[in-house]
């Protein structure tokens, strides 16, 4: 058991140390404003965790002397979140003035564009019925800051400052924090109340990717718990009809804030045709269609052409105004090689999508592991071979490879997304599923 323990907290030190590094570079070399703050918190909460950490490594009394608060392996993960999460989030929105002036792009800015491109979304809503601007009104040519590229859900969490008026309480980066946890403690109630690995914590939790994108931004958090939620309902231990009706209600909210995320729609459709079968399929999907058309048509009536310039049209590169989604990923570099370069990048594409959906047919997931395991993969290739991507997409593969790690730890499943006794587990059970990585053992 000390043995296990020790390796476990090797991996955590080395989970800690990349996310120093990561937070360290940010505060020192970023551009924007909001990451150098993140960074500088980030550091200190990622540097007491791997101090922290190293300690247990080095200690030759295992630490059994001392309190379960410090021979716990959360204590690190809850330092981490402390300083990388909740402080920098809190300094950054009530930096954010009412008075605020968003000007001298990108150097001030308390947060990315997108928490107020979603504010403003919801003042829109209430004032015209639709959260999208008619950019032929604007007198010049558009820039990507005057596109909404989002589905009407997003518009939600603009609501709190549209209502209510500036504050820090009601910045748009608070509502996604609060509802993506509201969301989460719900995916907890579905599968009963599972304890969770520390290694699904540190990659879904309180990774780099996950904390900045809580702090300067926060719009896929909720997305990515609205793809958990629904995985756990089409696997609730307890299944029933209301269960695919709810998954479809909320991958509807998924697909309806934003289009990035369908390959989890995909993914989750042939799961409930493995798991449910046909009937249970034609439910799903049939939620999924309504909900969608009830969310959607009331918008797309009030201004069904400016509903396909913002939320179609931009995000496919075919808007009035380029996308500035430009990460040197693989894809993108690709494509810089010119019109052939462009063309190549999308066969690649194509090629990994066509091999992804080969790989969910010919073994489609019989487990919520399995499930989120093909949802990571999926949006993973998307991003890293998109010709236009941003690096901090990422958050969703990783994020979601966390939340696997949490459900392959439900019910003795493993990382390959099958059913094993715990009594059968081997080596990768134990890092995955074993009491080491839940519990506070040295």
């Amino acid at each position: 058991m000390e043995q296990t323990g020790q390796r476990a907290r090797r991996l955590d030190l080395l989970v800690y140390a990349v996310s120093l590094l990561f937070a360290a570079g940010n505060a020192m070399f970023s551009e924007f404003y909001g990451y150098r703050v993140w960074g500088n918190f980030a550091t200190v909460g990622y540097l007491l965790a791997a101090a922290l950490t190293c300690l247990a490594l080095l200690s030759r009394t295992d630490l059994s002397g001392a309190s379960s608060i410090v021979r716990s392996r959360w204590t690190p993960v809850a330092l981490a979140g402390l300083f990388a999460g909740v402080v920098p989030l809190l300094v950054l929105v009530f930096r954010r003035s009412p008075s605020f002036v968003w000007g001298q792009w990108p150097w001030a800015f308390p947060s990315q564009p997108e928490v107020w491109v979603v504010e403003r979304s919801a003042d829109l809503l209430l004032a015209n019925g639709t959260p999208y601007p008619d950019l032929s009104l604007l007198g010049r040519p558009p820039h990507p800051d005057d596109y909404t590229p989002y589905g009407p859900s997003m518009t939600v969490f603009g609501l709190p400052r549209a209502l209510f008026g500036d504050g820090a309480l009601t910045d748009a980066r608070v509502a996604f924090a609060v509802a993506a946890v509201l969301i989460i403690v719900l995916a907890f109630a579905v599968m009963g109340w599972p304890r969770v690995p520390v290694l699904a914590a540190q990659l879904a939790v309180i990774s780099p990717l996950t904390l900045l994108t809580i702090v300067v931004a926060g719009d896929d958090i909720p997305v990515i718990a609205l793809i958990v939620l629904a995985t756990a309902l089409v696997y609730a231990p307890r299944p029933g009809r209301a269960n695919l009706v709810w998954a479809g209600v909320v991958c509807a909210l998924v697909a309806t804030m934003k289009l990035t995320a369908l390959p989890a729609l995909g993914v989750l459709a042939v799961a409930v045709l493995c798991h449910r079968g046909g009937r249970g399929l034609a439910i799903f999907l049939g939620t999924v269609v309504a909900a969608s058309a009830v969310i959607v048509v009331p918008v797309l009536l009030v201004d069904p052409k400016s509903f396909v310039e913002h939320v179609i049209l931009y995000p496919a590169g075919l808007g009035e105004a380029g996308s500035p989604a430009a990460s040197p990923l693989p894809g993108h570099l690709i494509a810089q090689l010119g019109p052939a370069g462009h063309a190549v990048s999308l066969v690649i594409l194509a090629v990994a999508a066509c091999a992804i959906v080969a790989w969910l047919l010919l073994r489609p997931p019989r487990d919520p592991a399995g499930a989120t395991l093909r949802i990571a993969v999926s949006l993973g290739a998307a991003i890293i071979l998109a010709p236009a991507t941003r690096w901090g997409y990422l958050v969703y593969p990783l994020a979601l490879l966390g939340a696997m790690i949490g459900f392959a730890s439900v019910g003795g499943t493993t990382l390959r997304g099958t059913n094993r006794d715990r009594t059968t587990a081997g080596p990768t059970d134990e890092l995955v599923a074993g009491p080491d990585t839940r519990g506070s053992q040295p």
